[in-house]
């Protein structure tokens, strides 16, 4: 089993474990991860703890410096430190056993061909071997639980691209992700519907031959306004939601927010920090003497990202306005001209627009409710696109799609499984 993007390796270590007894060969970007997981893997009795041969008095010198004495000494148990167990330089190696082991390979997949981390795990294959066959290499499938964006993608391809992979079954996640395969079409709906933003005008021009589609069927799906399926950022956004696990407190806190994020997007917008989606760059009110005329539209065209805030400042729209001014008022980009155009912005005033605009609030949770009704309508079509790219492979005997979670437990339930023939 080839586990891609291990992460801590919960997934892995189930199938290490009786009654499967895999052997699995965890794939992780981030060494913290992996010294979790082998800690994780000692717990488990998947690994033993590595003997350590040393003076102790000399250790324990160390461990506590000059204050460490003979009195110390005898009040220090045989194992010192907590922290000594616990440092992953020193968490034991993965147990060897016949019948299970898990080894881990720190690498970032840029791709699915695997022929270089596969040979530090398995000595008897390996590009350079002139009649692979002869060797009986061992069968690989790759695995993967919620991976992220086009790691799936990679996963797939796999498939393809490694003689010694027969199999795949993955179950991927965070849609959002995806780079995007297809330039936007001219005049699009969305396009006349939304303010010009950067992050859509740079996933939407990627053209990365990784993203999303991958099948030809999708790729080149005549409809009314050209050729190829596409999905935006927002569309791919809405695929991770979840409206069927929503609950009332869940909605009315979601929604809170979403609303306090607009609203503070109109005091931006009267206090001259942006421009209006209907003006061109740089011609709002802004104040003479902050900067140069080319500063301020670079400013201006530059998106505010806000983020998350304290729980606190939810509790109102003052002291989420009052968080929210804080927080930019120490940004590079913004910093400046937020506080000087927001400096004279009073409790009263922003009380006010609370109440001016307080019937927003439901229409903002109507049109955000229907938006997120598509996402199984997005994610059943890229689950489609990457079933449909399996079925065009030569070499793939066999392909299909099922529900693995209760929806519940876990919306994104759909795995992937690709058998080659």
């Amino acid at each position: 089993m080839v586990d891609f993007g291990s992460g801590q390796n919960y997934l892995g270590r189930a199938l290490a474990s009786p009654p499967y007894n895999k052997k699995v060969i965890a794939l992780e970007s981030k060494q913290l991860n992996i010294d979790g997981a082998k800690g994780m893997d000692v717990t488990a009795k998947l690994a033993k703890k590595e003997a350590i041969m040393r003076n102790k008095k000399q250790h324990r010198s160390e461990l506590y410096g000059k204050h460490y004495t003979e009195k110390t000494a005898k009040a220090t148990p045989d194992h010192p430190s907590s922290s000594y167990n616990q440092l992953p330089s020193r968490l034991g190696k993965c147990s060897t056993d016949q019948q299970s082991s898990i080894q881990y390979i720190e690498t970032i997949i840029h791709d699915g061909n695997l022929s270089s981390m596969l040979t530090q795990i398995n000595p008897f294959w390996s590009p350079s071997t002139p009649d692979p066959s002869s060797l009986s290499p061992p069968n690989h499938m790759v695995i993967s639980l919620h991976s992220c964006g086009n790691l799936l993608h990679h996963g797939l391809r796999s498939l393809i691209l490694n003689p010694t992979v027969r199999a795949v079954a993955l179950v991927g996640c965070c849609y959002n992700l995806l780079t995007e395969r297809l330039r936007a079409l001219p005049g699009s709906p969305s396009s006349k519907l939304r303010a010009p933003n950067a992050r859509l005008t740079e996933t939407s021009s990627a053209c990365d031959h990784h993203g999303f589609p991958m099948s030809n069927r999708f790729l080149k799906y005549k409809h009314a306004g050209g050729e190829g399926i596409r999905f935006n950022i927002t569309a791919r956004m809405m695929a991770v939601q979840a409206p069927r696990n929503w609950t009332e407190q869940d909605c009315n806190s979601f929604f809170t927010r979403h609303f306090y994020r607009a609203l503070f997007q109109r005091v931006l917008l009267d206090k001259g920090v942006i421009d209006s989606p209907n003006q061109p760059s740089g011609s709002g009110n802004i104040k003479e003497n902050e900067g140069t005329a080319s500063e301020k539209k670079q400013k201006k065209k530059e998106p505010i990202i806000l983020g998350s805030l304290r729980k606190p400042a939810y509790a109102s729209f003052l002291p989420y306005v009052r968080a929210a001014i804080a927080k930019l008022s120490a940004s590079p980009s913004h910093g400046a001209l937020v506080t000087q155009n927001l400096a004279d912005l009073t409790d009263k005033e922003i009380i006010s627009y609370e109440k001016k605009f307080a019937h927003k609030k439901k229409q903002l949770s109507i049109v955000w409710s229907l938006m997120a009704f598509s996402a199984q309508v997005v994610e059943s079509a890229i689950v489609v696109d990457r079933w449909c790219w399996l079925k065009e492979q030569e070499g793939v005997k066999d392909a299909w799609v099922e529900n693995v979670f209760d929806y519940g437990i876990s919306p994104r339930n759909l795995v992937v499984v690709g058998v080659k023939g």
